[in-house]
């Protein structure tokens, strides 16, 4: 996975005034694009570390309350929802582009803030041996400086985290697939 400048400017130049550098990861996962983005999408529940990355953790930390259920209404405008158990929903993002299965773009908004979305565009590319699956999250410039030094740097590694948990499913899955008869 990296992370890194790509139009080669210094940060804090006049080449970049307003512009936030996207967060990018990137990982290479056993198995075919089409099982991969089924597996990002329509099973992000069995996957996603939702006792880390979640509304319930983030906003709720100080109520009795856990994440029931994340769900990924897997078409164009569908919506990823977390379901407390409280029985709230709350919504995480919105999906603006679905090309399964090679990419998917959401208007990401995991909070309650009156701040816009940000966009998470995730591709899928058949490579040998695999798929190479990656992730973009940009549009930070949209959120106010203060809202967005609080999380620019946790979404940088909370990604990590996020996309190693994935691959790890995806390893399993196709492990699991492996030893069926």
């Amino acid at each position: 996975m990296s992370l890194g400048r790509t139009d080669g400017a210094e940060v804090g130049s006049d080449a970049n005034k307003g512009h936030v550098e996207p967060i990018r990861h990137m990982v290479t996962v056993r198995g075919v694009p089409e099982r991969a983005f089924e597996l990002f999408t329509e099973q992000m529940g069995t996957w996603w570390p939702v006792q880390s990355y979640s509304r319930a953790v983030s906003e709720f930390e100080h109520e009795d309350v856990q994440v029931a259920e994340l769900e990924f209404q897997a078409r164009m405008g569908g919506s990823v929802l977390e379901h407390l158990s409280d029985r709230r929903i709350v919504p995480w993002a919105e999906v603006i582009a679905w090309h399964p299965p090679h990419s998917i773009l959401m208007a990401w908004r995991p909070h309650s803030k009156p701040e816009p979305p940000t966009e998470v565009q995730v591709t899928f590319t058949a490579r040998e041996g695999g798929t190479l699956v990656e992730l973009e999250h940009r549009g930070w410039e949209r959120l106010s400086e203060d809202f967005r030094a609080g999380l620019y740097d946790t979404y940088a590694r909370g990604w990590i985290t996020t996309l190693r948990c994935f691959a790890a499913a995806a390893d399993r899955g196709i492990d699991s697939a492996e030893q069926s008869p």
